[in-house]
């Protein structure tokens, strides 16, 4: 899972997660790095029928080392992505060498994108980890341009402690925000985790109206 948390400006979060030192081990996650085909294959079906037909500027906060932007922008996209870390970005620049995408270092929760509209917020494993949801996601449904969509993945993980947003309280969050918003169960398909998972892992797909 992508722990990114409440975090400072040398990039370690509340939980002290350092992301700087982090990056140069973070794609050695299967749905990190997607180095292995059937895993890559997997996210980029599902990234496909998640975004729209045409091409579409794609702002992919938290976006770690660029795994899921360059997905975005093979597909025709145009990505903007956003991290606290500048390792992070760094590596996210390089892997998108030559593409239509630009890296800002900044925090997902604010994003450092000043006027600009999207078409598409994507945010993977970022928003259970913030302070206030439902603020945030006013923000984020801010930055869609009308008819734009919230791409939002997330899960609840752990037995004994759990810890993530159900499903229902996130579709809850949202309803003042957009007209239609349909949750995809994750977890029954391991090609998207190198592994099979019995954690809630899903995908919220909210509609601005």
């Amino acid at each position: 899972m992508t722990e990114r948390t409440a975090n400072d400006s040398d990039g370690t979060t509340a939980a002290g997660v350092d992301w700087d030192a982090e990056a140069a081990v973070f794609d050695d996650e299967p749905d990190h790095g997607l180095r292995d085909p059937q895993v890559r294959r997997a996210w980029a079906d599902r990234l496909r029928s998640w975004l729209p037909g045409r091409p579409s500027d794609v702002l992919d906060l938290g976006c770690g080392t660029g795994s899921l932007s360059l997905l975005a922008a093979e597909q025709g996209h145009r990505v903007t992505g956003v991290d606290l870390s500048q390792a992070m970005i760094e590596l996210a620049r390089a892997k998108l060498a030559g593409r239509d995408a630009a890296f800002l270092v900044g925090d997902a929760a604010a994003p450092p994108v000043g006027e600009q509209r999207f078409d598409v917020v994507l945010v993977r494993h970022v928003l259970w980890t913030l302070p206030d949801p439902a603020r945030v996601l006013r923000r984020w449904a801010g930055l869609l341009r009308p008819g734009g969509r919230l791409v939002l993945i997330e899960g609840v993980w752990g037995t004994i402690t759990p810890v993530g947003i159900p499903a229902g309280h996130l579709t809850d969050l949202l309803a003042p925000l957009t007209g239609h918003a349909r949750v995809e169960r994750l977890s029954d398909d391991p090609a998207l985790w190198g592994r099979a998972v019995e954690d809630e892992r899903y995908a919220v797909i909210a509609v601005r109206d």
